[in-house]
């Protein structure tokens, strides 16, 4: 990442939306958004070149006043002490992203939805599923004597096709015996791929989340297709150790000494994606149908990790603390199957921005020129993510019509034909070009809403963590979620004894800590899961419950609770009574609070004198130990013995 910071201000109207000087906002003069830029070189020449096109400096390097989006290289963490404007990642992205990751938030999916889910190829993540990995494939080895399968691993932290290769058996994967084995995942390999020119390519699409709350998601209308550089055979123990025909990174096939650098984008080793749809249009195939089933896969991979990314989100800006707003571009890598089907291959955090390529001019020596198929990709998608973001710009787009509507169209008209989007109560509209970025979440959430289970976990999660920053569940917190089951106060922890007692009140309608299941199985359940995630994670500067761990105990639960419904049904059903149970509990709680205050308010008015020291009292605390009996009748099994905490949840 680059040390040095470029500051710029994006205009609010035409002649571009690009980078431009900053000037004082008055008169006719229109106002301006200041962007800080500690970008990489990746992301800053697709700036600089932005700004460019508008014939305008920059602002001068040193800026002391906050800006009104900062653009990082890397991570969130780039810049600290940002507490307005809006930064270009989200915490946590990076993390989620890694291939460990994205492959167990895909498989939790699957489990719920598994024919939704089935764009992604099998995966095994290693080491801890090396055994199983072994055992499954000689197993289905043994059934079918004619399955001869290629397996890809991929480190879990690797980029740009760094320590990939292929295997054909789960033994000749390296290191795996020893204690340098690194995390990573095995993917079958995908052997049918669609070829054009007899060589096998990937797509990279762009796709801006905007936002998680409400949920935002665009995709870039052009992408890159990169193509390998050796003609296509499917594997065999000759070409195994072949990269330039079975490896698509851009960074591998550039230096194959058969990279074509094209001043066209239809030709070369890297082209549009437009050009390949026009390829396939002239074949025949319905191209609108490629482009839905694209969409559907970008949406369902969003919808994926969303909840992970608002525990973190909340962990580094908890509610009531000053902190910016995020969006952030992602680099889906998807591969077209022989059928057209797509398949995600990766997901990237820090796409490159690059709109140059290197170019050997001797032997050994590279120079930088630029590349026309990236100018055309990336600088749209620049452009286009700070016209959305750009809070001058924003009050024009929250009034036009696809920000808000359509959102219930046939999965198959997801790309029927549209007009260009652009704003029409903007100034000077006509001169800017229509957006390459298209709005795909919430326009179609009607058809996706559904999928997004996990989510409405995830709010428990958060609900129950008791304390700011923290993104594990301690095991009073997690006994307290069994107990309550979702009737906590909003506040996330119990700020008085009569919040205490209402949630108790309500407890054995619950019927998830009964006989059936003690608190000691609470206690045992909670001690296996966690163990269990504990050791997979990468990160163990913070002990407790994860949010994957408590997923899979929530899974536990609703099978437990709603045993004839598929999976998905059962965890829906769990999540209603929940979310019913904590409307009631916050109700009950607000009466309560109501007759507290009616209280205090009764008595000030008989005595004015009192009613500055009145009014900060908190509510009363039942500390008659008869009358919190009472409420332990109410289904606190085994837990007499067991200190509650009041102000807090103890983690």
């Amino acid at each position: 990442m680059s040390s040095s910071k470029e500051v710029a201000s994006v205009k609010g109207t035409p002649p571009s939306a690009g980078l431009s000087a900053a000037g004082p906002a008055s008169g006719s003069v229109p106002p301006r958004t200041a962007l800080c830029s500690s970008a990489s070189a990746s992301a800053s020449s697709a700036l600089i070149l932005d700004g460019e096109k508008d014939k305008k400096g920059k602002l001068p390097v040193g800026r002391r006043q906050p800006c009104d989006i900062y653009w990082h290289g890397v991570s969130f963490h780039d810049n600290e002490n940002i507490f307005s404007g809006q930064v270009n990642k989200f915490p946590g992205m990076m993390e989620m992203v890694r291939k460990v990751n994205l492959s167990r938030t895909i498989r939790t999916m699957h489990e719920l939805f598994p024919e939704e889910y089935n764009f992604c190829p099998r995966s095994w993540i290693l080491p801890e599923e090396y055994h199983l990995f072994s055992a499954q494939v000689r197993i289905a080895k043994e059934n079918d004597s004619s399955w001869k399968p290629t397996f890809i691993v991929k480190p879990d932290g690797g980029s740009q096709g760094d320590g990939i290769y292929l295997i054909k058996e789960p033994h000749d994967i390296r290191l795996m015996g020893s204690a340098q084995a690194k995390p990573c995942v095995v993917q079958e390999y995908i052997p049918k791929p669609l070829l054009v020119d007899k060589l096998k390519f990937d797509l990279r699409l762009y796709v801006l989340l905007k936002a998680l709350e409400p949920l935002e998601v665009y995709v870039s209308r052009e992408g890159l297709s990169r193509f390998c550089t050796e003609p296509y055979q499917e594997p065999n123990a000759k070409n195994l150790h072949h990269v330039f025909m079975h490896l698509t990174n851009y960074s591998l096939n550039v230096h194959s000494g058969k990279f074509i650098h094209s001043e066209s984008t239809n030709t070369g080793s890297k082209r549009t994606f437009s050009s390949i749809l026009g390829r396939l249009a002239g074949r025949g195939v319905d191209v609108k149908k490629v482009w839905s089933d694209i969409i559907s896969l970008v949406i369902k991979t969003v919808v994926a990790l969303v909840p992970e990314l608002k525990v973190y989100h909340h962990a580094e800006i908890p509610p009531g603390r000053p902190g910016p707003a995020c969006f952030q571009i992602l680099g889906f890598d998807i591969l077209l199957m022989k059928n057209l089907k797509p398949i995600l291959l990766e997901v990237n955090a820090n796409p490159s921005m690059k709109i140059e390529h290197e170019q050997e001019v001797s032997p050994g020596v590279f120079e930088h020129v630029p590349s026309p198929v990236d100018e055309e990709v990336k600088v749209g998608v620049i452009r286009d993510t700070l016209r959305l973001v750009d809070p001058v710009q924003r009050r024009c787009q929250a009034n036009t019509v696809h920000l808000t509507e359509h959102a219930a169209e046939p999965q198959d008209d997801i790309l029927e034909d549209e007009p260009p989007e652009r704003c029409p109560s903007e100034p000077g509209a006509s001169q800017l070009p229509s957006l390459c970025l298209k709005q795909v979440f919430p326009k179609y959430s009607k058809q996706f809403s559904y999928l997004r289970v996990v989510e409405r976990i995830a709010v428990l999660f958060v609900r129950f963590l008791g304390v700011k920053g923290s993104m594990r569940l301690g095991p009073t917190a997690f006994r307290t979620f069994i107990r309550c089951v979702g009737r906590l106060p909003a506040g996330h922890h119990l700020t008085s004894h009569i919040s205490l007692i209402c949630a108790l009140l309500f407890f054995r309608s619950c019927k998830l800590s009964s006989s059936t299941l003690s608190m000691a199985a609470v206690d045992i359940l909670y001690i296996d899961i966690t163990r269990r995630w504990s050791c997979l994670a990468t990160d163990q500067r913070e002990s407790g419950m994860c949010l994957q761990a408590f997923v899979e105990s929530f899974f536990y639960l609703a099978q437990r609770r709603f045993k004839l419904l598929p999976l998905h049904e059962q965890v829906v059903a769990l999540a209603d009574l929940c979310d019913r149970h904590l409307e009631a509990l916050d109700e009950k709680r607000l009466q309560c609070g109501r007759g507290a205050v009616e209280r205090r308010t009764a008595l000030a008015s008989c005595q004015p004198g009192r009613l500055n020291s009145m009014l900060p009292t908190p509510a009363p605390h039942f500390s008659c130990p008869s009358t919190l009996a009472k409420a332990g009748d109410c289904g606190l099994q085994g837990s007499t013995q067991e200190p509650l905490k009041v102000n807090g949840v103890e983690n």
